[in-house]
């Protein structure tokens, strides 16, 4: 096992990483201790410095991170939890992570393009949860899973048009109505999206 490199106050900055959707959820620290504590339970702990003890993230909120690994990176001196977040809500202030804010103060809220698949079905399972008026999605839904399936079929088809066709554009307009379309089947079969990527890693070995 790597022994990490922490600084003179005996700490290593740690980088927590969402399993399912890779985007960053938050920056903190650990001492020996806390990296300890997180290898031994599964959960992630960190060091706090203002108040000089190690705590276990969401230990009082619940937003408690089940951390899958634990990557060390090429200096051996700062390291990533690959965690699942259990409420989705990393950030103290009630944000899903602590990166919110881009350098000029402003709100970000659009994802990155590797987590597209994985935002996309939050919010379709949020849009089948609380109905919004107007909604397409809520549309579709409504109109029984057998058309779902079918609008799929529909759009795959569409999608293999535009591959003859070979215009780019076309190809990247269809194949993103298809994925959102796969996506909705998805999760109207209880199937996350996750799953899938699961079995793609597995048949990468």
């Amino acid at each position: 096992m790597i022994d990490p490199k922490f600084n003179n106050a005996g700490l290593i900055p740690v980088i927590a990483q969402d399993y399912r959707t890779g985007e960053i959820r938050m920056m903190a620290w650990a001492n020996r201790e806390a990296l300890k504590k997180t290898l031994e339970t599964g959960y992630a702990h960190y060091f706090s410095r203002s108040r000089g003890k190690v705590w276990k993230k969401g230990e009082t909120s619940g937003e408690v991170q089940r951390v899958r690994e634990v990557r060390i990176d090429c200096d051996e001196d700062a390291l990533i939890y690959v965690i699942e977040q259990n409420l989705n809500k990393a950030c103290h202030t009630g944000e899903r992570n602590c990166f919110f804010r881009s350098i000029s103060g402003e709100k970000v809220s659009k994802p990155l393009p590797f987590e597209a698949l994985f935002r996309l079905q939050e919010i379709l399972k949020d849009r089948i949860e609380k109905k919004p008026p107007d909604s397409y999605t809520v549309q579709l839904v409504e109109s029984g899973t057998d058309r779902v399936l079918q609008k799929f079929g529909e759009e795959a088809i569409e999608c293999l048009i535009a591959f003859k066709n070979g215009i780019k554009k076309d190809i990247v307009s269809e194949a993103a109505d298809m994925l959102y379309v796969f996506i909705l089947a998805l999760t109207l079969t209880n199937t996350d999206i996750k799953e899938v990527m699961e079995k793609l890693i597995e048949r990468m070995r």
